[in-house]
């Protein structure tokens, strides 16, 4: 059977529902129950759902930084197309396994109606890289984060604290080092031939770069260059990626001063509170994708919630409570994702 673009749009709608569906039916707790925490939130579950569009807005940006630094005159694509894509892309994210990757195949072959398949291909691996590194810099910034938070004498450190925040320090440094050398030589060709190496795929990886080399070769070399020649939409578009997880801790936040946690209120105890929101997210975000195969990564982020939210001190409910409206909030961009993805596919087949 051929596969038309058509055909793998219908595929990953059809993935999405069934995402939406599992996700629905896997609450740990009844729908009475799910209802009761959704109206706890009350109006705060407006902007714990809405600062999404900002969040995923500045994803975009950060993506449209790298696509623009390939200066083509015969290519363009507006922001609002790399907006939509960003959404639907993430959507798709949350129902794959293996470190959420189901976005990203997406991402190219729709981007590729505006630009060429080789750029599509280098600008989504690119920012799919970016997206990761930035991860990278928000768990070690946050290591600081919480020694300072240890100084002024507002989180305890324990041996077992101390090592686990030594071995998040040492995983940060093996990233960057790695990273490195990803963006200076370019690291798809390299990656396929260390699939290679696994058993049962070394075929595949020989016949796969017989047949992509060129292309490959040439999505390496656009990796190469955004370090060497476009710096300044390299680091632009980190910024923004950092500065997305940030923005993402206002979720949390929001939800801490629902339950009343302010540290004793005022610009000081909010802040704190927000710090600890930044903390929060960096833990469970660590956590989730350390074991990030898990589709939906089912039961891993309320996990993460619970441990890093009792890790501060706090209770277990509200670590729940917490994990909880998250979980909603993903199946509501999802479900806006999925129209998405289809009010795009009929637009571009009546183009």
């Amino acid at each position: 059977m051929k596969w038309t673009k058509q055909k793998v749009n219908n595929l990953f709608f059809f993935l999405g529902v069934v995402t939406v569906m599992v996700m629905m039916f896997t609450f740990d707790v009844s729908l009475v129950e799910l209802w009761n925490h959704i109206c706890h939130a009350g109006y705060w579950f407006i902007p714990i759902v809405g600062v999404w569009f900002i969040i995923y807005a500045i994803n975009a940006w950060a993506w449209y930084c790298i696509i623009r630094s390939n200066k083509n005159p015969d290519e363009s694509v507006s922001f609002l197309r790399v907006y939509r894509l960003t959404i639907t892309g993430y959507a798709l994210n949350y129902a794959t396994p293996v470190g959420g990757l189901g976005g990203e195949p997406y991402r190219i072959i729709e981007l590729s109606k505006n630009i060429s398949q080789d750029h599509a291909a280098s600008s989504v691996i690119l920012y799919a890289m970016m997206h990761i590194f930035a991860h990278f810099w928000f768990w070690f910034i946050s290591i600081f984060i919480y020694l300072v938070l240890v100084l002024i004498g507002d989180l305890p450190i324990t041996t077992t604290i101390a090592v686990v925040l030594a071995l998040i320090f040492a995983l940060c440094l093996l990233a960057f080092y790695v990273f490195s050398k990803g963006y200076r030589n370019g690291l798809v060709v390299k990656t396929i031939r260390w699939l290679g190496k696994i058993p049962g795929l070394k075929g595949w990886s020989r016949r796969f770069l017989e047949r992509h080399t060129e292309t490959l070769r040439n999505v390496d070399e656009q990796i190469a260059s955004l370090h060497k020649q476009n710096k300044r939409s390299f680091y632009e578009s980190l910024m923004l990626e950092y500065f997305s997880r940030i923005v993402q801790s206002l979720e949390i936040f929001f939800m801490l001063l629902l339950f009343g946690v302010d540290c004793g209120g005022g610009p000081t105890g909010l802040l704190l509170t927000f710090l600890h929101s930044i903390l929060i997210l960096a833990f469970t975000s660590l956590f989730a994708n350390l074991i990030g195969f898990l589709p939906m990564q089912l039961g891993v982020q309320e996990g993460g919630f619970v441990l890093s939210i009792a890790a501060l001190g706090l209770s277990a409910a509200l670590g729940i409570f917490v994990s909880i409206i998250c979980r909603v909030r993903e199946i509501i961009w999802i479900v806006v994702g999925l129209v998405l993805m289809k009010i795009d596919g009929r637009v571009s087949d009546k183009t």
